[in-house]
């Protein structure tokens, strides 16, 4: 019997697929009335309003200008909220794109409370990141910290599974400002010398 490789199919791609389906805008295509875009929090919404920028780039250094992410938080008050609604002033859950010509992706949110883990030990303010890019095809999962939360980075029970010190900080994000606000910039390297930390969820 004779076996062949199979090609990979679209959905094994991420390429432009992803943005033509989840990224109309970055892919120059209109934008739906109800779209799940960048903006997870609104004005209105409680709690300290951050900016979240990054770069995603290769094992060369180079930008990967058509990934994709998508980015989960609590509140600020450490609390998730399940139930997804374009009316509230906060959701939880965002998605963005790098752009294809500065190569950059920005959230709007607020900075996340402490929540537990399921051991009942608290974990540093966090955002959970699946990251989309051509190449890969399984998403890559990782976790954006932040640099003003020393105390309770220096405890975090997953910060802590990572055995090298020095690969904690691929997965801190530093505070910046951007058009006078705070914002917190978090590049993220695929592969290569300073690749950031991914983990198997």
């Amino acid at each position: 019997m004779k076996y062949e490789l199979l090609p990979e199919t679209p959905s094994q791609t991420a390429g432009p697929y992803v943005h033509i389906g989840l990224a109309g805008a970055a892919a120059g295509n209109p934008t739906r009335e109800q779209e799940i875009w960048n903006e997870m929090a609104k004005e209105g919404a409680p709690g300290e309003h951050i900016v979240l920028i990054g770069k995603v780039l290769d094992g060369n250094g180079h930008l990967v200008r058509d990934s994709y992410l998508e980015l989960w938080q609590a509140n600020h008050e450490g609390v998730y909220d399940t139930a997804y609604d374009l009316e509230k002033s906060f959701n939880g859950f965002a998605r963005t794109a790098t752009t294809f010509d500065a190569g950059e992706w920005t959230v709007k949110t607020v900075k996340p409370g402490v929540v537990k883990n399921a051991a009942g030990k608290p974990m540093a303010p966090h955002i959970s990141v699946s990251l989309f890019a051509r190449g890969i095809n399984i998403q890559l999962q990782t976790r954006l910290y932040f640099d003003d939360e020393v105390e309770a980075n220096a405890v975090d029970p997953v910060l802590n599974l990572i055995e090298q010190p020095e690969r904690r900080k691929t997965l801190i994000a530093k505070r910046c400002e951007v058009d006078g606000k705070t914002a917190y910039r978090f590049d993220i390297r695929i592969q290569g010398e300073g690749e950031t930390v991914f983990f198997d969820f």
